[in-house]
């Protein structure tokens, strides 16, 4: 089958950071496993951030990445999946990525796609979707039915992007985003937002001229460390704030939370899957409930651009915008 991986961790300007590659085809290999044929596949900082990871040393064997997928069901160790179904998922940090033509996935955190979204549509959705879902309502444990106030630091990206129509849809938050260029401020206008600041100016002082001198929830989407300060002065007492970007230099001064008795929590998407935890079909319901609100054109997808077909020379293009911090909603990737 047609694949792109690498076997080291290389700049992205490298011609060989990420290359392409024929390999056997997968076959199921546990009970809970799907063979999938990869229709479209979007693309996510994650991406980068293992490639240049991942293979500090030149490996004998290519690493695999690609971690948002659509796609049709081929066989199925699992009941609950026929071959034929059309499903999207985010998948498995441990095991090889999607970014080939076949793919291995465990069933339980696999999704039935929204029948009403092309495979391109579908692909932008499961990592951000189960992100910001979990986020929302596991982290943060939102209460969807009082009216408090929300900040989400970097509101264009595809997990902003999500949370923030999560946000309006399912609760009665007012939802404050932050974004700096004009394109990214109008795609915050359309995925609902309440307020749009800029997080390259004093975000303490915007969101106070706003009228709220504290908010309940901060969702960080972006490096914390460049934003502990501001979430410190501006979270309310024993309110939460939620990370899912690591920091800059690996440690963080937490001390301006202290007075405030808020509680820092990380939401890393994988974590479920990574751990085999007890409720890893928890993220097959989300993805499934994703679903019903697509349907029902409360959630919409994200794409922001498409890029076809899927190969070395149009991911290596993709991920060097990632790492430039400059896209807008996803970049999506379909046909081998």
């Amino acid at each position: 089958m047609k694949a792109v991986g690498l076997y080291k961790s290389l700049a992205i300007t490298d011609a060989a950071s990420l290359i392409n590659l024929e390999l056997p085809k997968p076959e199921l290999n546990s009970e809970n496993d799907l063979l999938v044929k990869v229709e479209a596949i979007a693309v996510n900082p994650v991406d980068y951030k293992v490639r240049l990871s991942i293979l500090p040393e030149a490996s004998a064997t290519p690493k695999l990445l690609g971690w948002d997928v659509s796609g049709i069901v081929i066989a199925s160790a699992n009941p609950s999946f026929k071959a034929g179904d059309k499903v999207f998922y985010a998948g498995d940090i441990t095991r090889p990525g999607a970014n080939s033509e076949y793919h291995l996935v465990d069933s339980r955190i696999v999704g039935h796609m929204p029948d009403n979204l092309s495979f391109v549509q579908a692909a932008s959705l499961p990592l951000t979707s189960l992100t910001a879902w979990e986020s929302l309502f596991e982290r943060l444990q939102v209460e969807k039915d009082k009216e408090k106030t929300l900040l989400i630091i970097n509101g264009a990206g595809g997990v902003g992007s999500i949370t923030t129509q999560l946000a309006k849809h399912l609760t009665k938050l007012k939802v404050i985003v932050t974004a700096s260029r004009p394109e990214s401020i109008e795609w915050c206008r359309k995925q609902g937002a309440d307020y749009i600041i800029n997080h390259r100016e004093d975000i303490v002082s915007q969101v106070r001229n706003l009228g709220y001198e504290f908010v309940d929830y901060i969702l960080v989407y972006s490096n914390i460390s460049d934003h502990i300060k501001a979430c410190g002065e501006l979270i309310v007492p024993f309110g939460k704030i939620c990370s899912i970007v690591e920091t800059k230099t690996g440690e963080l001064d937490i001390t301006p939370l202290k007075t405030k008795s808020a509680a820092l929590l990380q939401e890393f998407m994988f974590t479920r899957a990574m751990y085999k935890t007890s409720d890893m079909i928890e993220q097959q319901n989300i993805l499934n409930n994703i679903s019903k609100l697509v349907q029902k054109q409360i959630i919409t997808p994200t794409v922001n651009e498409i890029l076809t077909p899927i190969n070395a020379e149009n991911l290596r293009q993709a991920h060097e915008v990632l790492e430039k911090g400059q896209s807008i909603g996803k970049i999506v990737l379909t046909g081998f």
